[in-house]
């Protein structure tokens, strides 16, 4: 095709619909590789955490970094969120599996080091233990000028719950589903994201929705932490909760081998439709990646579900049924 020929406003390579595999992640091979890992090592209890049985307790521990995100961050030279998002990533998935958080420690490895960056991820590690209510015990700062470019940052969470608070993990079909909202993208897809973002924008370049400054501070939203929702959940006899993360509304199918209708989702934040139209993404890829609004999923009977939803924020969402796979907006995952 001749330069003539080409569709206004970018070059063909701008129009081709993306996906999160030709961005550079590819979900199913992700997955296989971590079921090797865990087929090497073997299982251990527990699905969003790993449970080690103490006696009449059992402790808990999730641990999990904040990715691609960083780069945006770095773009900005802005770092004061990302400690949020590391530790809502781990919190959250504690909480999912019915485990009060409690403790938290960060490993920061950088090229080289840097007092401001270093003293912006801790303002927002700060930041996110109080949101969480857990406490910030240590952590580790490892200089590795040949394995890092920048700076990478994950953590690990700990966590208590008597033997019957945690939740059973597995949904019944006539249950219904409680959603909670996002506040954004949170800390998964970014590497999506930020390719159909730079495609023709800079993440300086002014926002033209929400309150943000700059498109990077749109992504940089930090993720939501739901762990205020654990007492109302076990109130309510919550089965199973499944954390909104990489992967999407795939998730779902970790509160067990149903089929999950959802038929009143949260509303997707302005960002999402701007990811989606910058990339030329398909709704399918775009619920395959991204939250879309609805951080946090939970099943329980229909009569409880209505009265967790009256105590919280949250509202039913849809209802589990017998089948498999994902209903959601008109798609089949």
């Amino acid at each position: 095709m001749s330069d003539d020929d080409a569709a206004p406003g970018g070059s063909d390579a701008d129009d081709e619909e993306l996906t999160y595999a030709d961005a550079g992640v590819d979900i199913e091979a992700s997955e296989a590789a971590t079921a090797a890992l865990i087929g090497a090592v073997g299982e251990s209890e527990g699905d969003y955490a790993g449970l080690l049985d103490i006696g009449d307790r059992y402790l808990a521990l999730a641990t999990d970094g904040v990715g691609t995100k960083l780069l945006v961050a770095e773009a900005l030279a802005d770092y004061s969120t990302v400690g949020i998002d590391c530790i809502a990533m781990n919190a959250n998935d504690l909480v999912a599996a019915g485990v009060r958080p409690v403790a938290f420690v960060d490993y920061l490895a950088v090229d080289e080091p840097d007092e401001t960056f270093s003293e912006q991820v801790g303002q927002g590690l700060d930041a996110g233990a109080e949101a969480a209510d857990i406490e910030l015990v240590g952590g580790e700062t490892a200089v590795m000028p040949e394995v890092v470019r920048g700076l990478d940052l994950a953590g690990t969470c700990a966590g208590l719950a008597a033997k019957d608070a945690v939740f059973p993990g597995e949904a019944e079909p006539g249950d219904a589903l409680v959603g909670f909202s996002s506040s954004g993208i949170h800390s998964n897809g970014l590497t999506l994201a930020r390719t159909a973002v730079t495609r023709e924008h800079e993440y300086t370049d002014p926002c033209p929705f929400g309150d943000y400054d700059t498109l990077g501070e749109a992504l940089l939203e930090p993720t939501r932490i739901y762990t205020h929702l654990l007492d109302p959940m076990r109130d309510h006899d919550v089965r199973a909760a499944a954390h909104v993360t990489g992967g999407g509304w795939t998730n779902l199918e970790r509160l067990g081998e149903h089929r999950y209708v959802i038929e009143d989702p949260f509303d997707a934040q302005p960002v999402f439709e701007f990811v989606q139209s910058a990339g030329n993404v398909s709704d399918e890829e775009m619920h395959r990646t991204f939250n879309m609004g609805t951080g946090f999923v939970c099943a329980l009977a229909p009569d409880d579900a209505e009265a967790l939803a009256d105590d919280t924020e949250g509202r039913v969402i849809g209802r589990v049924e017998e089948g498999t796979g994902v209903s959601i907006r008109g798609l089949e995952l």
